[in-house]
Parts: C-alpha cells; structure tokens; sequence
C-alpha cells in the first residue's frame, strides 16, 4: 500500500506495518496490531478488533436459517435431476463454509490510531465478518469495506468515517441470488466499483454507485469477460479483469484472460484479449493464484500476478494494444523484474 502524499511505500508482516522510503530505501516500524491501512494524508492508521460494544447498545442478529449451499445455488436443477458437474460441486461446498459466518458472527470493531500522536478510537462495533478495508484515495476520513459470507445471503459493502460517525449500507441488493462484491474505489474517490452479478452466475455487470448520490452504474459484460477482480483506470474510461476458471462463480469456459473492456458512448464496453491466462492456477485453495489486476497511471499497461510459468508467483505487465502475438502464447511472456 502506498500513501499519496508522501515518498513512503507501507506493508504488512506479521501483524506489523513498516514503511520503507523509495529514495533511501530506509525501514522503519510504524506500528503493530495487525493494521491493514494507511489513509491518504497518513494521519490515520486502521486495524481491528474483535470485542463487544461495551455500551450493550450492538445486540448480536438472530441467526439466520441456512439451507444447504446445493440446494439453494442450484435447486431447479436438482429438482429436474440433472447432475451437478464437479465445479458446481466445488462451488456449493465452498460456499457452505463461507455461509457459516453468517451463523454466529464475532463482535468487531475498527481501531483507527492517529499517527502523529498515537491516541486510537474504537468505533463502529457490529455483529460480522469484517474485511476488504480500504481507505478513500481523497478523502482521509472514509473507509470502505465488506460483511464476508455467502455473498449472495447477505449486504457485503459499507463505509465508515475514521470518527465513528455515517457508517451505512452503499448498496442494498435488489433480487434473491443477486451480488455484489470485490469492491474498490475509483482514484476519485467518488464511487465505489465492483463485481455485479443479477442473478449470481447468470447476468454479470460492472457495477459502481457514487458515493455522495447513490446513483448506480452498470455496465454489462458477458460470461467469460467476468474476472476474480476487476479493477479501473484513473479516468473510470478503461476496466480490466483478471479471469477466472470453470471453478468460480461465473463458471466460464473460455474465460481465463487478463481483459481490458473500454467504455463506450452508448455505456456499453467493449472487451480485448490480453493475454490467455490458461496455463495460470487460480484455485487458491488448491494452490492457486488468484492475478488481481491494476492499470498504471497512464493508461498503458495491465499489472497482474500469476503462476502461469510454474508454482512460483510472478509479477507480470501486459502492454495495452500490445503484441498480438503474445496474447494467445503464454510462453513468450516474460515477466517483470
């Protein structure tokens, strides 16, 4: 993670935040407890807790009723007793692991320490799984972040300020099955992007709702453009996704790709080919990689991880309107150094 206003590029270790300098490439402990942010102005620094609010005031839910993952992905296909094929298999199993979050959620709270003199305040203390923390880009005072679990059970994103104060729901889901997810903030810091699916695997969007208005955006992608993340360029003109196999929730079949998709007039986008990712493992729990995706300031190349190589985890640009040539041909793409 890296704040905007300074020369200082910070990082997590074992519970430590460290901030190492890029001209004197100097280190130093900037502090523990498990931080996962630096804001903007590098004022503020966030972490969590798990601890119950000691004015009583946040009262545990009522644990919700669960209905096996298979039966409620994929109930009109069973009941017409059609198989389910081994990734669906996969997905329903997975998904019963995140839907018991959802059983008997921890009490969490944020910490959000002050950097310059390091008083903290805990504040916006609820009944979930807390996680995606991601400080504003422009304002240091806001906070985005999700309720993890089935995705399609519950409203994953929120905000927060670093006061306590606005904590609110950014977009309530419309339709049974419906998500929203892997969320991420425009570099305006004036709308929150993410993963749209209406229903889950079966319609697929780019979604985004702005932030002071609640306007929503949708911009409409086919089945094998979806991706693991999504990500967007500084103009909100050019997205990208890094792909996904037949293992995720889009099941694609064909959808193994780092894509650009360029935003049109008519607010449709359109999609390029980058670079075929097929030789790539994104099965995390079977040793995968997921690439995660991010466009560089000036709008030319695509950043990505990948294991496409080997086991080993490497750092990849691809040129936007590069080579043709490499986009079908893994092996004649070099990684970065």
């Amino acid at each position: 993670m890296a704040a905007f206003n300074s020369r200082d590029v910070y990082y997590t270790a074992n519970g430590v935040l460290y901030a190492v300098n890029v001209d004197t490439k100097e280190s130093r402990i900037v502090t523990t407890g498990r931080p996962w942010g630096v804001n903007a102005d590098e004022t503020f620094v966030g972490s969590m807790v798990t601890q119950v609010d000691p004015t009583g005031k946040v009262q545990p839910p009522t644990p919700p009723t669960l209905i096996p993952q298979r039966e409620r992905m994929f109930g009109d296909k069973i009941k017409a007793g059609i198989p389910l094929t081994p990734d669906e298999e996969y997905a329903a199993t997975k998904e019963d692991g995140l839907a018991r979050r959802l059983l008997n959620p921890n009490s969490m709270a944020f910490v959000f320490t002050n950097l310059k003199t390091n008083s903290s305040v805990t504040v916006g203390y609820q009944y979930a799984s807390i996680d995606h923390q991601q400080f504003n880009p422009v304002d240091p005072n806001l906070v985005l972040y999700a309720h993890e679990g089935t995705w399609h059970e519950l409203d994953r994103i929120w905000t927060i300020r670093t006061d306590g104060s606005d904590q609110r729901l950014m977009y309530k889901r419309q339709m049974d099955m419906e998500i929203v997810g892997h969320e991420w903030w425009s570099h305006d810091g004036k709308t929150i992007w993410f993963d749209m699916q209406t229903p889950r695997s079966h319609d697929f969007w780019i979604g985004g709702v702005n932030v002071a208005t609640g306007k929503l955006t949708k911009y409409h992608i086919q089945r094998n453009w979806w991706g693991v993340h999504f990500n967007s360029s500084r103009d909100n003109t050019l997205f990208a996704s890094d792909g996904g196999d037949p293992t995720q929730v889009a099941f694609c079949q064909d959808g193994e790709w780092i894509n650009l998709f360029r935003v049109q007039p008519d607010g449709s986008v359109t999609r390029e080919k980058l670079i075929n990712l097929s030789k790539n493992n994104y099965v995390t729990g079977q040793g995968g990689i997921e690439p995660n995706v991010t466009i560089t300031p000036d709008n030319k190349w695509v950043v990505f991880r990948a294991n496409m190589h080997g086991g080993t985890v490497q750092v990849f640009a691809v040129e936007i309107g590069g080579d043709p040539a490499k986009i079908s041909k893994p092996e004649k793409f070099v990684a970065t150094n």
